[in-house]
């Protein structure tokens, strides 16, 4: 095993996950933070995060050092690969990111390196799909020559509370050593502690159920939302009073967008229809949630009929674009869906986010934000996200952009129900 004071931390993909991580170990090793995105490692050598997860006086203060050429990583020998683990649009797993991470990092393996995967995989994915490649490309043998793990990330992007070394962190390894080099590693950084798994499938598997947990019961509220909006029932004050029993758990209504709980549910699917099992729940769960922004668009458009607004001459905000509060990333977010089926109706959909990047919103969905939310000139307006931006907007303000006409649907619970004309 790698003495301490000769670790040298390599960790590939600096988005979300990956920076925080480099710059926590950066305090006590010596770390080469990689990204195949010149753009961005130019952008953190200045000493700027677009992503909001680091402070940009820690980014400056950080002794790690950034680079888009690959060949530094020669240096390293632990390796972190912490890209993304998208789906494809048939919504089964694109491993392409990872496995071309893997590619590039079995180029700079030596004997007694340790590639430790943090992005969310089926179980399976490090042993039947990496360390393959790892072999082949380093002609080094797996636990003979390097060592592999499986450490699964638990960034939650925008929350400044719940930060890297404050979360437990799940460790595994290839075999007892490697496991427990691997875990003293994270150890080293993690003041909330950590915990061994017994092996690398325990925790990919973890992984991906935690994601895949709260996404069935957010469809299960989602689906209750349906059912008392038929009966018209506002669905917050029937949580508030399940909610005073001691062991009823609060989820809330919404659109389940994101990188982590929209898209992992897919990532256990797979694999448990690779070995012959049609998983139901899970997959009913996804179809709920997949569909809940139509719903929204759907629901809007009957209620600027039933106020007899012209739907086809309507002019509608959409307030917010990114997959959640306070965050910046657009990635997998389901508001383009709402403002998109409300486009398909003929309704004139504007948008306004003080979050997210301006060029991203346009190059990603073609949306140009507006900064100018004007006076007197919506027919309905959307709480899409909850930024802070938002959430201090009174009813008065909110008021004041809409035409005397007009629906105020309300999907986060930013204003009290009778302020509102709709909540989720």
């Amino acid at each position: 095993m790698i003495p301490k004071e000769k670790i040298k931390i390599g960790v590939i993909g600096l988005g979300y996950v990956g920076l925080p991580l480099a710059i926590e170990f950066s305090k006590k090793y010596e770390v080469i933070g990689f990204d195949v995105n010149s753009k961005r490692i130019k952008q953190l050598i200045s000493g700027k995060d677009n992503t909001n997860e680091v402070e940009n006086d820690e980014l400056k203060k950080s002794s790690m050092n950034f680079s888009y050429n690959e060949s530094d990583l020669s240096h390293c020998n632990v390796f972190i690969v912490t890209v993304p683990t998208p789906i494809n649009d048939d919504k089964e797993p694109n491993l392409s990111p990872i496995v071309e991470a893997t590619k590039t990092v079995s180029k700079y393996v030596k004997n007694g390196s340790f590639i430790i995967y943090e992005s969310t995989v089926y179980p399976g994915t490090t042993e039947e799909v990496c360390v393959p490649l790892l072999e082949e490309i380093s002609k080094l043998k797996l636990n003979d020559d390097f060592f592999v793990g499986y450490s699964p990330e638990r960034i939650n992007p925008g929350d400044k509370v719940h930060t890297i070394t404050k979360i437990l962190k799940i460790t595994s390894g290839s075999s007892k050593k490697a496991a427990l080099f691997i875990d003293d590693l994270y150890g080293s950084i993690i003041t909330a502690g950590t915990y061994k798994a017994s092996s690398i499938k325990v925790a990919e598997a973890a992984k991906v159920i935690e994601n895949t947990q709260r996404d069935v019961n957010i469809a299960l509220i989602n689906e209750l939302s349906k059912i008392f909006n038929i009966l018209d029932i506002d669905t917050s004050e029937v949580l508030r009073a399940a909610e005073t029993k001691w062991n009823f758990i609060p989820f809330k209504p919404g659109l389940v967008g994101g990188h982590c709980i929209g898209v992992d549910p897919y990532y256990l699917t797979h694999k448990a229809q690779q070995v012959g099992y049609n998983p139901e729940i899970i997959l009913a769960g996804r179809k709920i949630n997949d569909g809940m922004s139509e719903y929204v668009a759907e629901k809007f458009i009957e209620a600027l009929d039933k106020k007899n607004i012209n739907v086809s001459k309507a002019k509608v905000l959409v307030m917010g674009l990114t997959f959640k509060e306070n965050c910046p990333d657009l990635r997998n977010t389901k508001i383009i869906d709402i403002v998109s089926s409300l486009k398909l109706k003929g309704l004139d959909v504007k948008v306004s986010d003080p979050i997210c990047s301006i060029s991203e919103a346009k190059d990603l969905y073609g949306i140009d934000l507006i900064q100018d939310l004007g006076e007197e000139t919506y027919d309905g307006l959307i709480f899409a996200v909850p930024h802070d931006n938002f959430t201090k907007m009174s009813i008065e303000d909110a008021k004041k952009i809409c035409k005397s006409n007009h629906i105020i649907f309300d999907l986060k619970n930013i204003l009290n129900s009778d302020q509102v004309d709709m909540r989720l």
